[in-house]
């Protein structure tokens, strides 16, 4: 029996990554919508707030029928924070169309979502979040991209 293989990026290898899905059938806003699916509530709520900070009001207005651009609106520009009854209605189908167009706008802010995944405890069990954060993080690295984490403090 082949063991899982999460050191590949989507599309390098045939193996089994997650239960009926094939490793080169997944994207990456398709991973970010699996860990949100399966994320505890306060974790939601984080990743949202990661993904919708590089994002404009029209850009917002544009996704999931407005539901992005309702919670920034709501929440301010300035001392943005996502309540987690804002997480409720939003659905993996929802998430898949923001990381779209969160990686047209800021590949590093997708990117850097690699040291938020390994550093969560609830989602270190989680064989999504593990797949995402090598994906992103070979991403990162063959892009010759230094992520936030990783840059010197002055």
């Amino acid at each position: 029996m082949t063991s899982p293989d999460f050191t590949r990026p989507a599309g390098t290898s045939g193996t089994r990554a997650l239960p009926g899905c094939q490793a080169s059938d997944l994207s990456v806003p398709q991973l970010v919508a699996q860990v949100y699916e399966a994320a505890p509530l306060a974790d939601r709520r984080q990743l949202l707030e990661r993904l919708l900070r590089p994002l404009g009001v029209l850009s917002l207005v544009a996704i999931a029928g407005g539901i992005f651009a309702k919670v920034r609106l709501r929440a301010g520009w300035q001392d943005f924070h996502v309540r987690i009854e804002d997480t409720l209605p939003v659905r993996p189908s929802d998430v898949v169309a923001l990381v779209e167009h969160v990686q047209q706008v800021s590949i590093e802010a997708v990117d850097g979502l690699a040291h938020w995944l390994t550093a969560s405890p609830a989602l270190a069990s989680s064989a999504a979040a593990a797949l995402l954060a090598t994906i992103l993080l070979q991403r990162s690295e063959a892009a010759g991209r230094t992520l936030a984490r990783d840059l010197p403090t002055t």
